[in-house]
């Protein structure tokens, strides 16, 4: 597979780099690193009565999280022309395990925030490296089949981390969590010392100051207020009205300042490329619907149906596997015939999948539900990777990074807007159905308010696949001559 390419990047010769060590380095530590975000979902309420918090406290592993990812990632195009890949690679290896080592015997609710924040420094440095590294190294002819198997990593670590983790807390403590992830980390760190190589030289352009801080006020300002939205300060909070007010006025600034620099930090040319603007739409409609729908049903399924951390964890899981079996299929899929009717399907698929979900009641089966998780996720491999892979095809060689992290970046602000807009939805229906019955004090009520609350938030989600199937009538398949 090497061998075939006599590509250079800077004085690096891509023919005579090992790629599957490459490839097997980011996917092992990226399957771990994505595993870890999501684990601790199905442990806060372990941790709520161990550390004697509120619920909107914990949430803040989750949001600090978040947070640390929205204010990293945008800085990652600079730094990957900064240092070599090994060195990034090992680095961030090294973060997620100290992290994930602080977190497994985390005695305080303090010392463990550190730790997720530390873990996701790790994270913020993995993913747009494994992006660029695979745009570097693989010829765009088989670059869907590859990101289809870095996509089965996206997908499939955060689908079966509540599953696992729900087996976990059923007969050990939460730390073991962090226990077993560790080994794997050490792992892929001694793997990647072994066969990780440079594919790119370092170009260290200079470093903006007023750059770097505009990108962290604005990523990290509208990522927080979302948030705190989503947690339940609510819109009219005067916290998530500064927040969000102060990250739009800054990213206005930056934007502007990126557009008038010689030496841009985050290269904004790359919007110039429509496929690349299109595939980012919609990659970003899909992580709203797609992270909506991972915290809708969790709730939806240990409230309205009353079933337990771990049985909701594996009516979660087919649809994950699925998920993961798929992703390298439709990249191959890709591959062949281009992303134009996988996408139009794809969306279609995801919009029936909701209009479902919307139906949901107390009476409602587990088996409907699992189903309909399945049909979500395979209507998600169908546009994810393909979309993606499409978009950044398009790109010059010397736009890798900032695409990546462009991607990268929207995404996890993408994913912190869908989950507070949802959650806000899901809240403020239950609300007007309390208004409309006689006894609100009855639980079954409150169980049927919770209910139709989750109904009206999988509305949003609907809308939000109808705009993605707008965006995908664009989708052209891009032809690469440029590249490789």
């Amino acid at each position: 597979m090497g061998n075939t390419q006599q590509v250079k990047t800077g004085e690096i010769n891509i023919g005579d780099l090992r790629v599957v060590p490459i490839i097997i380095s980011f996917v092992v530590a990226g399957f771990i690193g994505l595993f870890s975000e999501t684990a601790l979902n199905m442990a806060l309420t372990n941790l709520i009565g161990d550390f004697g918090i509120h619920e909107t406290t914990a949430q803040w592993l989750t949001t600090g999280y978040l947070l640390t990812l929205g204010v990293l990632v945008p800085v990652s195009g600079l730094i990957m022309q900064w240092f070599t890949t090994r060195q990034l690679f090992i680095t961030s290896l090294i973060a997620s395990i100290i992290g994930t080592f602080i977190a497994a015997i985390a005695p305080t609710f303090s010392i463990l925030m550190v730790a997720r924040v530390v873990q996701a420094i790790g994270t913020a440095l993995l993913l747009p490296l494994m992006f660029n590294t695979m745009l570097l190294i693989i010829p765009p002819h088989r670059r869907g089949r590859i990101m289809g198997v870095i996509g089965l990593v996206i997908m499939f670590a955060p689908a079966v981390g509540p599953t696992i983790s729900g087996i976990i807390i059923n007969n050990l403590t939460w730390h073991w969590i962090f226990w077993f992830s560790l080994p794997l980390l050490i792992g892929a760190l001694i793997f990647g010392l072994f066969f990780m190589q440079n594919v790119a030289v370092p170009t260290k352009p200079r470093i903006d100051i007023l750059s770097i801080l505009l990108s962290t006020l604005g990523f990290g300002g509208i990522v927080y207020g979302f948030s705190s939205a989503g947690e339940g300060g609510g819109w009219g909070s005067p916290t998530v009205i500064i927040a969000i007010f102060v990250g739009v006025i800054s990213l206005v600034l930056f934007s502007i300042r990126q557009t008038k620099m010689e030496k841009p930090m985050l290269d904004l040319r790359a919007f110039k490329y429509p496929m690349f603007t299109i595939g980012l739409l919609l990659i970003l409609v899909c992580m709203m619907v797609m992270l909506s729908t991972m915290i809708l049903l969790p709730l939806y399924l240990q409230t309205s149906l009353a079933l337990t951390t771990f049985a909701a964890g594996l009516l979660l899981l087919p649809g994950g596997i699925i998920n993961g079996i798929l992703s390298p299929v439709m990249g191959g899929l890709f591959d062949k015939f281009g992303p134009k009717w996988l996408v139009k399907i794809g969306i279609v698929i995801l919009a029936g999948a909701m209009f479902g979900f919307s139906t949901i009641t107390m009476e409602t089966s587990s088996g409907f539900i699992i189903g309909l998780h399945i049909v979500t996720m395979v209507g998600i491999s169908m546009i994810m990777m393909p979309a993606q892979t499409n978009g950044l095809n398009q790109l010059p060689r010397e736009l890798y990074p900032d695409g990546t992290a462009i991607m990268n970046t929207l995404q996890q602000v993408a994913g912190a807007i869908g989950t507070a807009i949802a959650i806000s939805i899901m809240s403020s229906g239950q609300e007007s159905f309390m208004t409309s019955v006689e006894d609100p004090a009855n639980p079954v009520n409150q169980l049927l308010a919770f209910t139709a609350g989750v109904q009206d938030a999988f509305i949003f989600a609907i809308i939000m696949a109808i705009i993605g199937f707008v965006i995908s009538l664009f989708v052209k398949r891009v032809k690469v001559e440029h590249q490789m």
